[in-house]
């Protein structure tokens, strides 16, 4: 009776332990759940996820030293960030893809030297203007025929996708547009000489001639009055007020001045 007694306790005791056990991680811990851009970071507070095309000297590019990313648009975004509370997750991605991206929200704001059109605000909203700029066209240096934007009727062309530059070369009748991803291919193909002028942002233009291209040269008068903004889905109020208000707070304590100061050498416009 007593070795019964015995085997059943024994028994007992080991079906209470193998339930133990089941119950003190035999399964799976729970998976953390993908957050969308904007969600809530904990103790680091929000993230913002922000879009940029790295191409584009001096406002976002890649130093070749370190890799990093750097550039006045590239330093703003993270004077912003940090002074609206965020925590900024800043990815490389083409142009032509920012406002796409934007529409399926993959990102929270895009900050590229983006001009601020009737035609974009249709789809996205901008913060307030925080860079002036315009066209121009560069040539080659030697180039003696093209010395405006009148001179271009049929010539070859060379821009950058989806950007202001390609809009207003698309407007010169007879044109040879040649279409890149990015700025530098461009002007790499005008100084190979496969095109005849290049038309891009202004302050773009004149970096790279800065940079020791003394074989291209700007002409003409800049195209047109430009203004650059962080875009924003159009869903995301709470984003571009918040960007808003940290974009006016720079420009009151001089970190915006500063900023400016260092990457064109004057003050700001």
């Amino acid at each position: 009776m007593k070795k019964v007694l015995k085997f059943g306790l024994l028994a007992l005791l080991v079906l209470a332990l193998a339930v133990a056990a089941a119950g003190c991680g035999g399964s799976e811990p729970p998976k953390e759940e993908a957050k969308e851009p904007g969600g809530d970071q904990g103790q680091t507070g929000k993230k913002l996820v922000v879009g940029s095309d790295t191409t584009f000297a001096p406002f976002e590019f890649t130093d070749a030293a370190t890799g990093k990313y750097i550039g006045f648009d590239v330093e703003l975004i993270e004077a912003v960030a940090k002074e609206a509370g965020y925590e900024l997750d800043f990815r490389s991605m083409a142009f032509d893809g920012l406002i796409p991206a934007l529409q399926t929200s993959q990102i929270d704001a895009a900050i590229s030297s983006i001009t601020i059109t009737d035609e974009r605000k249709q789809v996205v909203n901008f913060t307030d203007p925080y860079y002036k700029s315009g066209l121009i066209v560069a040539v080659q240096a030697k180039n003696d025929d093209i010395k405006s934007f009148d001179d271009l009727k049929g010539k070859k062309i060379a821009v950058q996708s989806g950007t202001t530059g390609a809009k207003m070369a698309e407007k010169i009748p007879e044109a040879k547009i040649t279409y890149f991803t990015n700025t530098d291919q461009a002007l790499m193909e005008l100084k190979n000489g496969a095109v005849d002028a290049v038309i891009n942002d202004y302050p773009v233009s004149a970096y790279f001639v800065k940079q020791g291209n003394d074989d291209v040269k700007l002409v003409g008068d800049i195209l047109s009055a430009e203004e650059y903004g962080i875009a924003v889905p159009k869903d995301k109020t709470e984003v571009l007020e918040n960007l808003n208000a940290a974009l006016k707070t720079l420009k009151e304590n001089g970190e915006y001045a500063t900023i400016y100061k260092k990457w064109f050498g004057e003050e700001p416009k």
